[in-house]
């Protein structure tokens, strides 16, 4: 029977628990998520739930959790960091109108939770927690090895699915193209960000950021190969800010270091020519949390399919935060999964079937995402100018969309862009294909 069909995934972040949840929901009943943590404590900064995501979520039943504990965005603002002068302004009212679910914010502890959760009501999924994979094969029948983090013999394991979900890092990545003789070890972009949380009580003596916390306002402050983009979270009870800026505290670290221990000193130094009430702002971090990541890419890759195996999320497409969209992408392929590898359309459970869904998945999902990297490079690229011609047309542009007229130069703010990232209905668009594969089919 298909839906006894062995699937193994590895990684619970957002793209293997959506993967897992989506499975569960088409009917699969022998899903088990490997995950090297020990346990599941989500942890994390801040996070846009943008409406391709809630529309999900939503189908998969466990948007209400998700959305009580999140803000709606009314509006946002790009400001000249140096100055913190207006420079676009943009009304959010309409996306609700539009798409049917609003642009909220909220933590990405929620988020994470709540497709935890959904995922523990489900009868077929399974947890394996302290899992370290290695020696991954691929084929008819993928296999790899587990070893328990905490001590145990290792054990090999065998499945008719394998998902690799395991994050940039990914090794189910390095070993797929390593088996079709290519590379796919992720490289450096360049950037690094802060992802910081203030409170309430941090801010409450300082009218200026009170106005900020108090707003529905996702804010953008721009600058030469930086900005800081910020928002209300959990209430309005913490204030978001996650920054961008060149990766330069990372020289010399080793390759497979994401994360450092910053300076407070140092960050303030990154941002000394912003305006005073950055200053402020950045100043109430303590001392000794200062936290910085690595922002890696890869390439767009050949392939994501090998056998009876695929990549997920960030092991395939991960994708810079200038478009907010890298947990909503992960999700989206979870939803595609669950239509492509329903046990109605895999009812034989042969590899050759397998492969076929795979495949399926890869053809609509490859150019949607890989588009949307492009975009977030694109528009990180377009928001860090610094002096010069380009820098002169875009705030040009800027004015006149002030004025009523032109595109938005921050494309995660331009309805046309928004349309084509909060307007595609994945879940829809799968199933049409697979009614044109069975079309095909009966020819």
């Amino acid at each position: 029977m298909a839906e006894n069909t062995r699937i193994a995934i590895i990684g619970a972040g957002m793209g293997g628990l959506a993967t897992a949840l989506s499975l569960a929901k088409s009917g699969h009943k022998n899903i088990t998520i490997y995950e090297q943590a020990l346990n599941m404590g989500f942890v994390g900064a801040g996070i846009q739930l943008a409406p391709n995501m809630a529309r999900i979520l939503d189908a998969l039943g466990c948007w209400n959790q998700i959305r009580d504990e999140a803000v709606q965005c009314a509006n946002t603002s790009i400001r000249e960091g140096t100055t913190d002068k207006e420079l676009g302004y943009v009304d959010l009212g309409y996306v609700k109108k539009k798409y049917t679910y609003p642009h909220m914010v909220g933590h990405r502890a929620s988020l994470a939770n709540g497709l935890y959760e959904g995922c523990k009501k489900e009868s077929g999924i399974t947890f394996k927690l302290g899992s370290n994979i290695s020696d991954v094969h691929f084929g008819a029948k993928p296999r790899f090895n587990v070893t328990p983090s905490q001590g145990g013999e290792t054990q090999q394991v065998e499945c008719d699915i394998l998902l690799g979900a395991d994050g940039v890092k990914s090794s189910t990545r390095v070993a797929m193209l390593k088996e079709l003789g290519l590379t796919g070890s992720a490289r450096d972009s360049g950037q690094a960000a802060y992802r910081i949380m203030l409170t309430r009580d941090q801010m409450q003596d300082d009218p200026d950021l009170l106005k900020l916390i108090d707003a529905d306002t996702v804010t953008r402050w721009i600058g030469e190969k930086k900005h800081i983009i910020a928002y209300p979270i959990h209430s309005k009870q913490i204030y978001n800010i996650s920054t961008t800026q060149p990766d330069v505290n990372f020289a010399g670290a080793p390759d497979a270091q994401y994360t450092t221990k910053g300076s407070k000193k140092a960050m303030l130094e990154v941002y000394r020519d912003f305006c005073p009430m950055i200053h402020r702002m950045l100043n109430l971090v303590t001392e000794g949390e200062v936290v910085e990541w690595k922002l890696r890419v890869h390439d767009p890759l050949d392939t994501w399919v090998l056998g009876s195996a695929a990549l997920v999320g960030d092991a395939c497409h991960p994708t810079l935060p200038h478009m907010a969209q890298g947990a909503a992408q992960a999700i989206e392929d979870g939803a595609v999964l669950g239509v492509m590898l329903s046990p109605s359309q895999i009812a034989d459970g042969k590899p050759e079937t397998i492969e076929h869904a795979l495949r399926l998945y890869e053809k609509l999902r490859k150019p949607r995402a890989e588009a949307i990297v492009e975009l977030a490079a694109e528009n990180g690229r377009a928001m860090h100018l610094g002096a010069g011609k380009a820098k002169e047309e875009r705030d040009k542009t800027f004015a006149a969309m002030k004025s009523g007229s032109g595109k938005v130069p921050d494309k995660w703010a331009d309805a046309d862009i928004q349309s084509q990232i909060y307007g595609v209905d994945v879940v829809a668009d799968a199933e049409e294909l697979c009614r044109k594969e069975r079309r095909v089919a009966r020819l």
